[in-house]
């Protein structure tokens, strides 16, 4: 090989780092799929729901206790609630979904990583472009504004501007003020989804979930149709509710696992270890 084809080759790889500087790191793990949910844990909270009373381990202040103690289950039987879709950080907890890429075709850029969700057939849109969050006078919706970048090969997402969802399915409820933060960590087939919520106006302390997933080969996504109905005649402009302290079936909880009554209610203590010890100080035995 001559002097000038031995320079040429030299040169190259050069030439080829060249072309790639300034153009945007990629994305460091593939989500895209059908992820199925694994129903193994948490299981109340993934398909009947947990019981009413049933507190016990989220860091709520008073005013959140006060909405569960007075909320109806019967709530959800009016036709505006019937087919309330769930928010985007209680979304996946019981249903499978689907998550693919968007990038702009002309620099194959990623733009943004989409999500839609059986239940409800809702979509989400996690935007990976750097674009800054709206004001906080922005319009608020059950998926919020996302936006996401890679934490090595995790995805981390910060979520704002919800309408007003929950933290569980009995009446306790997470505020639209909530800023919710979201991982997303795949190995191999397997997919967990970690949400923190930070809510300034029902939780004391930040409120932690997992969740996990195994990549559906061949997964689909059915339909999910809702049309609300009247399921029960009520007088105009009735809504099923408890009057504060009037609320008795929040003591079945209580009594049917020998839960103390302190316990049972929740708060930022109840999910440490240590406040079995203070119930035991205090003369409590639970079971």
């Amino acid at each position: 090989m001559d002097t000038v084809h031995r320079t040429k080759f030299a040169i190259l790889p050069l030439l080829l780092l060249g072309t790639m500087v300034g153009v945007p790191a990629r994305a460091q793990i593939n989500l895209s799929g059908v992820w199925q949910n694994q129903l193994d844990e948490d299981f109340p909270d993934r398909l009947a729901g947990p019981e009413l009373g049933d507190y016990a381990g989220l860091p709520i202040n008073a005013a959140d206790r006060l909405r569960g103690e007075t909320w109806d289950a019967s709530l959800i039987t009016l036709p505006e609630y019937q087919c309330r879709v769930h928010p985007s950080d209680y979304a996946p907890s019981f249903a499978d979904f689907r998550m693919w890429e968007e990038y702009d075709r002309e620099t194959q850029n990623l733009v943004a990583i989409h999500m839609h969700h059986f239940a409800w057939a809702t979509e989400r849109t996690i935007w990976m472009d750097g674009r800054p969050h709206p004001p906080d006078y922005a319009l608020h919706t059950a998926m919020g504004f996302s936006t996401g970048k890679w934490e090595g090969d995790i995805l981390t997402v910060t979520t704002d501007h919800f309408k007003e969802g929950w933290v569980r399915r009995n009446g306790l409820a997470r505020s639209d003020r909530a800023v919710v933060t979201e991982h997303f960590i795949r190995h191999d087939n397997q997919l967990t989804w970690v949400t923190v919520v930070n809510d300034p106006v029902y939780l004391t302390e930040p409120l932690y979930r997992s969740r996990d997933y195994v990549l559906g080969l061949a997964g689909q996504i059915a339909p999910y149709p809702c049309e609300s109905v009247e399921e029960i005649i009520r007088p105009k402009e009735a809504i099923p509710h408890h009057l504060p302290g009037t609320n008795t079936f929040n003591k079945e909880y209580q009594e049917r696992h020998g839960i103390p009554v302190e316990a049972a209610m929740g708060g930022a203590e109840t999910m440490y270890p240590e406040y079995r010890s203070k119930l035991v100080g205090a003369g409590v035995q639970p079971k």
